[in-house]
């Protein structure tokens, strides 16, 4: 049998954005790259708020989730009820393992992923790290969510949900602080009398504006600006699907889960104060960057895989 480029995949990375969309469109790249018809057990890892629902949502266009994130409770869990009336309804099935532990034992959710699995049945396993050490079985495919997003397909010899665990949940801090950082600095653009760009995208720690041509504006206020407010250590706090809320302030945003809880969570924000031009697009670029470099990236050194791109 010829080795495929699923076969020899050993992981695949990319920035975990933050906006709905985005994180759609993620979802659907990595379904359409790394995801093949035989592929029975999906492991999704990741902490609370991270995106796992639309990321999963992206990939799944049309699965029913059955966690309650989006005000969806499916009870009992759709796979339970169609393996004890050995009836299966549907191709592919979602389980959220943490939520569905608050109504059945981890024993009985592993019994009826296996079940369902030895009935030709997709199940996406999200919190599938819960369920690994009683399953015993190592999913096709795992994808990890933090600061990025890491697609694996395990071997014998790994990656273990555990080793994806270390990363992702070490990581998730940042990206949120870095969304925070992002929505605060496109209010403060809006305080200053100035529309912030449609057009966002992700660097390591941080975020990027893109701007048809430089902003008349002084960079330097504005992040004197946003610096006032993670002094403030404003509350920040989702409000609806379309809006959050900082202090006292109601702020549109698209994904309004992903974000520290309080501004002053936020580590050592600066703004880039040069605009830069990319020379591909032609676009104008103002970057923002959280967090202790240096620090971080000796974090990445010792988790998973060892990583060099992550130093």
């Amino acid at each position: 049998m010829s080795v495929t480029m699923f076969d020899s995949l050993k992981e695949a990375i990319h920035f975990a954005p933050r906006g709905k969309k985005r994180l759609l469109d993620l979802g659907n790249l990595i379904s359409q790259r790394y995801l093949r018809w035989e592929d029975k057990l999906i492991g999704m890892i990741g902490g609370q708020g991270a995106g796992k629902s639309l990321l999963i949502r992206g990939m799944f266009p049309g699965l029913e989730l059955t966690n309650d994130d989006y005000n969806i409770n499916k009870r009992p869990m759709p796979l339970l009820e169609d393996v004890e009336k050995t009836n299966f309804r549907y191709h592919t099935y979602h389980v959220d393992v943490r939520f569905e532990n608050a109504f059945n034992q981890l024993g009985t959710i592993a019994r009826t992923i296996q079940q369902g699995l030895e009935n030709e049945r997709r199940i996406v396993a999200e919190h599938f790290d819960l369920i690994y050490p009683i399953l015993k079985r190592n999913a096709q495919i795992l994808v990890g969510i933090g600061e990025e997003v890491i697609v694996t397909r395990p071997t014998i010899l790994g990656p273990e949900p555990k080793e994806i665990v270390e990363v992702v949940f070490k990581s998730l801090k940042y990206r949120k602080m870095a969304h925070t950082a992002e929505d605060l600095t496109s209010l403060v653009f809006e305080n200053f009398g100035f529309k912030t760009p449609v057009v966002h995208s992700d660097v390591y720690h941080g975020f990027v504006f893109q701007f048809d041509k430089p902003v008349e504006i002084d960079l330097q206020k504005v992040e004197d600006r946003i610096k006032e407010y993670i002094r403030k250590d404003l509350l920040v706090s989702f409000l609806d699907e379309g809006h959050i809320k900082i202090g006292d302030i109601t702020y549109p945003c698209t994904g309004p889960r992903i974000h520290v809880s309080r501004t002053g969570e936020i580590e050592n924000f600066r703004l880039n104060h040069q605009w830069i031009k990319c020379p591909v697009t032609k676009k104008y670029l103002l970057v923002g960057r959280i967090g202790n470099v240096s620090q971080a990236r000796q974090n990445g050194k010792d988790s998973f895989s060892n990583r060099s791109n992550w130093s």
